[in-house]
């Protein structure tokens, strides 16, 4: 299995990814084609996608914010169960990070990442693919050390319509696994900084974020 970065929408496998990423995901969750163009060009945005026998079978998307010293996963797609293709994306986003962590001269304190409430996303198959499942996927990013922040989480849909996205849990996986909390003000920071692309938040969004800067830190606690 390959795994491949891909920087222009006219990469074939883009469209490949892209077409998977619609099998996968909620409407709402996927970014528009003709909108991927600045993002694959940014250098801090880093997509790859896990070539089997010529064939786009997972991808994933990450970056990494030296001024705040942590990564975001985007996402994470597994497009066929047993090949292992989550296991091979985490190892190598793993060893991607480290290393443009290590080139930055910064450490990472960890990675935030969003993960589907299996109890609030009930109705949506995630095409049809077990893994992907959000029980399954849930479990296994526990496995891995995640920790959900303790807060109401609203999330702006990609659609860019300003509507509230409601089924997701923000989760942080701390470098340092007895961590038990992180400072308020670098989740509003960083919320702020990664939702900055959409011009249309709901309102419920930017609620979220004011009571984010008038608290201090936010726990961390088990999925």
């Amino acid at each position: 299995m390959e795994y491949i970065r891909i920087t222009s929408i006219e990469d074939p496998l883009f469209r490949s990814m892209h077409e998977l990423m619609q099998e996968i995901f909620p409407a709402e969750e996927v970014l528009e084609y003709s909108l991927w163009k600045e993002p694959l060009e940014d250098p801090g945005i880093r997509v790859f996608v896990a070539v089997h026998e010529g064939k786009v079978v997972g991808a994933t998307e990450y970056r990494y914010y030296e001024d705040f010293q942590v990564a975001m996963t985007d996402f994470t797609i597994i497009g066929r169960a047993g090949l292992g293709i989550g296991r091979f994306l985490a190892s190598k986003r793993q060893k991607d990070l480290q290393e443009v962590a290590a080139a930055s001269g910064s450490g990472m304190l960890g990675m935030f990442a969003e993960i589907y409430d299996p109890y609030r996303i009930q109705g949506h198959a995630f095409g049809g693919i077990k893994p992907m499942d959000p029980f399954v996927r849930r479990e296994v990013l526990s496995h891995l050390g995640y920790k959900r922040l303790d807060f109401g989480y609203v999330h702006p849909s990609w659609e860019n319509d300003g509507e509230a996205v409601t089924e997701l849990d923000l989760c942080f996986w701390p470098t340092d696994e007895e961590r038990s909390e992180i400072p308020a003000e670098l989740v509003a920071q960083f919320l702020s900084r990664y939702y900055s692309v959409l011009s249309s938040k709901p309102k419920e969004w930017h609620e979220m974020v004011e009571k984010l800067k008038s608290q201090t830190a936010v726990r961390l606690l088990p999925i």
